[in-house]
């Protein structure tokens, strides 16, 4: 699906989104990373392991498991790293719609950055989709990239970062 999707996007429309695309993605990381550590905490986790996987599965829904199971986390850990992935993937579908026109969603470059900044696929999809149909491949490519970069920086760099402050 995100090769087909991948087919709609025009290149010239994605080289717009420049350098900014390619922050979006790095601040959207970080961002549902450090929110989801911020809840885990909230909730009484406190080990590395288990922050990081909660963390992660704010990222996306697929990255907490991948990065638990690269790490070690526990089944019930990874669960909820799941569950967290769900709800903000759920969350961006239906907020999507509703919160375009305030934030100016309404073209290519905006999509790119927007896939980039949430990067929930199934979210951005269902979101844009809503929104304007003809979004919907920027934003699922950049979504894509979003999904590969925490899976990469998850059991990682942000392992080691949260074990570093946690010892």
């Amino acid at each position: 699906a995100i090769v087909a999707t991948g087919f709609g996007v025009s290149v010239e429309e994605l080289k717009r989104a420049g350098l900014v695309g390619v922050l979006a993605l790095f601040v959207g990381v970080f961002s549902s990373f450090i929110a989801g550590v911020a809840v885990a905490m909230a909730f009484g986790y406190t080990d590395a392991v288990s922050l990081t996987t909660i963390g992660t599965g704010a990222v996306t829904y697929i990255v907490g498991p991948v990065t638990g199971a690269a790490i070690g986390a526990s089944s019930e850990v990874m669960a909820l790293s799941i569950a967290a992935g769900l709800v903000k993937a759920i969350l961006v579908m239906i907020a999507t719609p509703f919160v375009a026109p305030m934030i100016g969603l309404n073209n290519p470059r905006a999509a790119v950055i927007f896939g980039g900044l949430i990067g929930t696929s199934s979210g951005v999809a269902g979101g844009l989709a809503a929104t304007d149909a003809r979004l919907v491949p920027y934003g699922c490519l950049t979504a894509a990239f979003y999904t590969a970069l925490g899976c990469l920086l998850g059991p990682s760099l942000l392992f080691f970062v949260m074990r570093g402050l946690l010892g």
